[in-house]
């Protein structure tokens, strides 16, 4: 019997992402022909969130190019799309989501992509003045604000910290930008390849203040006019930037019977039980080579996450295999193209094997326990592919010359 024929005869997705297209399409794609119900809390049909805090930010591109797929291959999908409705609540015994308008959908077998949204400095969710950057909303009201050429002060110097900071000098904006890391996208690249950074940024005007952490955002008539750091030090500013990392959108699974910690806690196939599978950002799943869970917020482990549920779904829970990638992430800044195969956290040794710092390019091999963990690159795309595999395999790490 083939597994189309044992599925579930209805599905629904939580969260109109790119993982919850992803189910959807490879369900498809793979003969699903049951019911299949795509819920988002936002209006738009799915679209792409790295371009937020790069080519939607700066103006290059209009919203139309985020559109993940148009309306026409969306409908080929034969979905009951429930867009502009939040998921509250679940009923896993009963199989019901309950929507914000107090509508019921029911299922078989569920999804959750729910993602995760933008935390926030306590005292400051609404203040005005105050940006994050998760969701197009957030991405077209800073943009707005930088084309009055404001003082922006970045809080945190992480991916969408670092992206954000480079795009606002580039429209002539003043930048401060604050991490409580030694480096810009310290946590990422390292003290070496951190300090590259930093010197790029620096040559682009942008004031760095490294190893300090935001206490308080100052306010002046109930608008954000600066920051205060922990060492008591105020930072002026017109606005203000937060980018301190992401909280899973769980809160709705409370009391649900779904397994919850950092995320949705999921086996190595992204199975929570009960008939729930999970993908994307909120998923958390068990590393099948270390044993230990793991959550990761890039886009294109939210893809292929949604097609590894849309495989094990159809095989079932006891056929379904084990999850087990190779990460991948990006970041543009200025003239860099800087590329991450796996993951670079934990590594106590990196070793660069192609190019140098002073170059500019290069591939920075990163190490644990002397095995291959991850594989950066710097304007060298096609030198960093050929590495993919000694991270795929944790290869012994290489020998090579330090720049």
């Amino acid at each position: 019997m083939s597994a189309a024929a044992t599925a579930p005869s209805r599905i629904a997705v939580v969260g109109a992402s790119a993982a919850g297209l992803s189910v959807v399409e490879g369900l498809r794609r793979e003969g699903y022909t049951g019911s299949l119900t795509l819920i988002g809390e936002e209006s738009h049909l799915p679209y792409d969130r790295p371009p937020l805090s790069k080519q939607l930010l700066s103006g290059a591109w209009d919203t139309d190019r985020l559109h993940l797929r148009g309306e026409g291959d969306i409908a080929a999908l034969d979905l009951q799309l429930r867009l502009g409705q939040p998921a509250i609540a679940l009923d896993s015994a009963a199989g019901q989501v309950t929507l914000a308008d107090g509508s019921l959908v029911g299922y078989h077998t569920l999804v959750v992509a729910t993602g995760t949204r933008a935390r926030r400095l306590p005292g400051a969710e609404s203040m005005d003045g105050v940006h994050v950057l998760r969701t197009l909303e957030d991405a077209l009201a800073l943009r707005e604000a930088l084309a009055a050429r404001p003082h922006l002060v970045v809080v945190g110097g992480g991916f969408v910290g670092a992206e954000a900071a480079a795009v606002a000098r580039g429209l002539g904006c003043e930048v401060t930008l604050v991490t409580d890391t030694a480096q810009p996208m310290g946590d990422a690249l390292g003290d070496e390849l951190g300090a590259l950074l930093r010197t790029v940024h620096h040559e682009h005007g942008v004031r760095i203040e490294t190893g300090a952490r935001v206490d308080q955002v100052l306010t002046d008539g109930g608008r954000a006019r600066g920051v205060r750091l922990a060492d008591g030090r105020a930072l002026a500013a017109d606005a203000v930037l937060v980018g301190i990392g992401a909280q899973p959108n769980t809160e709705w699974l409370t009391g649900s019977g779904v397994p919850l910690g950092n995320g949705v806690e999921c086996d190595a196939t992204l199975y929570a039980g009960s008939g729930v599978w999970a993908a994307g950002d909120v998923a958390c799943w068990l590393d099948a080579r270390t044993g230990e869970p793991r959550r990761i917020e890039h886009r294109t482990n939210a893809a292929e996450q949604g097609l590894a549920d849309a495989r094990n779904i159809l095989a079932g829970p006891e056929h379904a295999t084990p999850f087990d990638p190779v990460p991948y992430v990006w970041s543009d800044q200025y003239d860099l193209k800087i590329q991450i195969y796996g993951r670079t956290h934990g590594a106590d040794e990196v070793r660069i094997v192609e190019g140098s710092t002073a170059e500019r390019k290069l591939v920075a091999l990163y190490g644990r326990n002397g095995r291959t963990c991850a594989a950066v690159g710097i304007n060298m795309a096609r030198a960093l592919r050929g590495y993919r595999a000694q991270v795929a395999a944790a290869a012994p790490l290489l020998t090579g010359s330090a720049a």
